[in-house]
């Protein structure tokens, strides 16, 4: 939980339009499923991914803008609406009770949209056809 005034921001490097992110959450099961496909990817990359402190949700950060058009059922999408969550490498998190999954500088900048929501569709394909086979 952030409390008023607290400041959840850490520095930022010089980028083109990446003072502010978006944020996918997703539950932690699929979100881990995705991070694993992304990460054997040929194309894109993963960026930056935070998990709860109750390992419930994972979120990606993505370029901002992507909330607007965000339709991946299971997931949200949240803008950061210039609140300064900024990235630089090795930050401490930017929510009290949260960490790095995969921290910045280990990490692209941020997730393609259109990539993070084909790896979020092929991870409940994998989860839905796991849980069939019990």
């Amino acid at each position: 939980m952030v409390e008023a005034g607290m400041d959840t921001s850490v520095s930022v490097p010089p980028c083109d339009a990446c003072d502010a992110w978006d944020v996918v959450t997703v539950p932690t099961r699929q979100g881990l499923e995705a991070v694993d496909i992304l990460r054997r990817g040929a194309g894109e990359g993963v960026g930056p991914v935070l998990h709860d402190g109750g390992c419930d949700t994972l979120g990606f950060l993505v370029p901002p803008g992507t909330a607007a058009a965000w339709d991946v059922p299971g997931s949200t999408c949240m803008e950061t609406d210039g609140r300064g969550l900024r990235i630089v490498p090795a930050p401490e998190p930017p929510v009290e009770g949260s960490d790095w999954l995969l921290p910045p500088g280990e990490a692209d900048l941020a997730t393609d949209p259109a990539v993070l929501r084909a790896a979020l569709g092929e991870a409940a394909r994998l989860i839905r056809a796991a849980d069939s086979c019990r």
